[in-house]
């Protein structure tokens, strides 16, 4: 099976992605699906079935603390002249960028360790653009609004290719820790972050 560990969107930031690629679309692009919008953590590849519960049991040990991020700048990899993905970046790239390294350090044994990791979230790819410096003038214009979200979770999920685009299937969640204790002086709990 196919495997990847990603950071799913609500639905307020997915409307929002699904607007950006309005602003986007041309001949040669292929938008990503916005309901299937996500933050690639690591991808895994193809995975034997009697490893599953393994990289589960690996990734239940990783602690970390929520914390929000803003969406940030449009970008494309790999540059101007030869443009390939166009993506949406996020401002909070330490902590995504810790949680990520985490990831790979409890999956080491099994998985190499990723080279370059730049958090962002895929709009589209692009197959041909015929004025490439008239579309990257039109990407430049583009003004992304700095949306806020909570990261307190990241997800192991199945791939599976079809002709229609990928369907995924989570198979596992991994939530952030929360810490909290009595406050004997105010009778409550407190919870810490």
């Amino acid at each position: 099976m196919r495997l990847f560990i990603a950071i799913t969107l609500n639905d307020e930031i997915k409307n929002y992605i699904k607007s950006l690629q309005e602003s986007i679309k041309a001949e040669g692009v292929k938008l990503t699906f916005a309901k299937e919008s996500h933050l690639t953590l690591k991808f895994l590849g193809e995975v034997l079935d009697n490893n599953l519960n393994k990289i589960k049991n690996l990734l239940s040990d990783i602690k970390f603390k929520p914390f929000f991020v803003d969406l940030d700048n449009l970008g494309i990899f790999p540059n101007e002249n030869y443009i390939r993905v166009i993506w949406v970046g996020l401002n909070k790239k330490k902590e995504i960028i810790e949680l990520q390294q985490k990831i790979d350090k409890v999956l080491l044994a099994d998985f190499s360790k990723d080279k370059k990791f730049h958090p962002h979230i895929t709009l589209a790819r692009v197959k041909f653009i015929e004025n490439k410096k008239e579309f990257s003038n039109k990407l430049k214009d583009i003004k992304i609004d700095k949306k806020r979200f909570k990261i307190e979770n990241f997800k192991l999920i199945k791939s599976t290719l079809t002709s229609n685009g990928p369907i995924y299937e989570e198979l596992a969640e991994f939530s952030s820790e929360w810490f909290y204790y009595y406050n004997h002086v105010k009778d409550s709990f407190i919870y810490e972050l």
